[in-house]
């Protein structure tokens, strides 16, 4: 009897246990998932360099080809590219979910490092005086203003606000080659101009002149005359900075000089949006795109326009919400669920999906590949939007590939 009295309590003991097992744990939603990532990225950079200490303890790594500048570059590039990609989430207003917590931290870190970057007496103030790249990550820093301007602009001290003035107005001795370097210049003046600082009108309408003039159709750039190549600049560079430099003229009410700020826009706005349509098509039912052209460990960057028109709520009609929500997160999880993109410390690792330093080019640190957040711009809409909340659509490729209709493709003109 007593044998048997011991029997039934071991059993009660395990019911539970094995209706636990069986009880489903939550599952995260696709903007969970999506914040948990974008935080992964940004929480050892930003609290490491609102304590002035990012120098001190990032883990660093360099393309074994690397040149000889002076490598200090890293912490520029990591700073100015994460920040481009995760302003537009840090401009929402707080609240007291979970993700509104992560959200708040972040802008306070955000803000502590923005002051560090352009103090001279903090251990974590940029190489911004030297090297000829600090254009390029100058440019990245302008344009986290540009997205986060009330957020992240408008808050910083006065002190802090005639630094960066004081330090963009410095890069005019960065004499930028005619590729898409100009609009690093453009980016970074026009941004002046939208303060109402002084800026550079040359710089400015000389980079919206080339880029017209370097427009190759169906929302292709050539990175400088006659150069055409099959890669990613077009996404990595041209749209984005191409659109914010024009409505940076538009917002400061600047005069033409020959130039139509706001049809020229209008007309990038469409070549953005043909473009997002070819990324889409890029992805494959799997969550997969193709890797072309110099600067692959950029990760998720290659899809910056088709997340910027999510973000700017202007994706064209054959793209809905819920589909292209439905194919960035899947190449997300294709690409970061299982692979080693992050280091023993946490800072990104060169390579495309996972560990691949072969993939360097010469100019690659893994502070570059911070670029890869600014595929995260969707997460500046709020979690009410349609963006999030429509149900989950098939992109093109899945429709394609399991004979469902889908739109056909074709050629856009800039009349269309």
């Amino acid at each position: 009897m007593k044998r048997i009295i011991l029997i039934i309590a071991a059993l009660a003991l395990l019911l539970p246990l094995q209706a636990a097992k069986k009880t489903k744990q939550p599952q995260q939603t696709e903007r969970e998932y999506w914040c948990s990532l974008a935080y992964k990225m940004a929480q050892p950079v930003l609290e490491n360099m609102a304590r002035g200490e990012l120098q001190k303890n990032m883990k660093t790594e360099f393309s074994p080809s690397f040149d000889n500048r002076d490598r200090r570059v890293v912490y520029m590039e990591t700073f100015g590219r994460l920040m481009a990609g995760i302003a537009p989430w840090l401009t929402l207003p707080d609240d007291d979910t979970a993700e509104g917590k992560q959200r708040r931290q972040l802008r306070e870190w955000a803000l502590a490092a923005y002051k560090n970057a352009v103090d001279p007496d903090s251990p974590d103030y940029l190489l911004w005086r030297k090297e000829g790249q600090t254009l390029v990550d100058a440019a990245y820093l302008a344009e986290s203003f540009i997205r986060g301007y009330d957020a992240l602009w408008q808050p910083l001290d006065e002190q802090t606000k005639q630094r960066y003035i004081d330090e963009f107005t410095r890069l005019r001795r960065v004499d930028p080659p005619y590729t898409n370097w100009l609009l690093f210049s453009s980016t970074i003046e026009s941004f002046l101009a939208k303060i109402g600082a002084q800026q550079d009108n040359f710089r400015i309408n000389t980079a919206i002149r080339k880029v017209e003039e370097w427009y190759v159709g169906d929302g292709w750039y050539a990175d400088g005359q006659g150069t055409f190549a099959f890669d990613y600049y077009t996404s990595y560079v041209f749209h984005g900075m191409y659109l914010e430099t024009l409505q940076n003229m538009i917002d400061a009410g600047s005069g033409g000089w020959g130039i139509n700020y706001k049809k020229f826009r209008e007309r990038a706005l469409k070549r953005a949006q043909k473009f997002s349509i070819i990324l889409e098509r890029f992805i494959s039912p799997e969550g997969t795109f193709p890797v072309i052209g110099r600067s692959t460990p950029y990760r998720m960057a290659a899809m910056q326009p088709l997340a910027l028109m999510a973000w700017y709520q202007t994706l064209p009609e054959d793209l809905s919400n819920g589909q292209v929500r439905a194919a960035l997160t899947k190449v997300l999880h294709r690409m970061f669920d299982h692979q080693e993109n992050f280091n023993e410390a946490g800072y990104l690792t060169i390579g495309f999906c996972g560990s691949q330093p072969e993939t360097a080019d010469w100019y690659t640190n893994n502070g570059s590949l911070y670029m890869c957040s600014l595929a995260f711009m969707p997460l500046g809409l709020p979690a009410t939007h349609a963006f999030w909340t429509d149900a989950p659509q098939p992109w093109t490729q899945v429709k394609a590939w399991g004979g469902q209709p889908f739109p056909k493709d074709h050629r856009w003109s800039d009349n269309k």
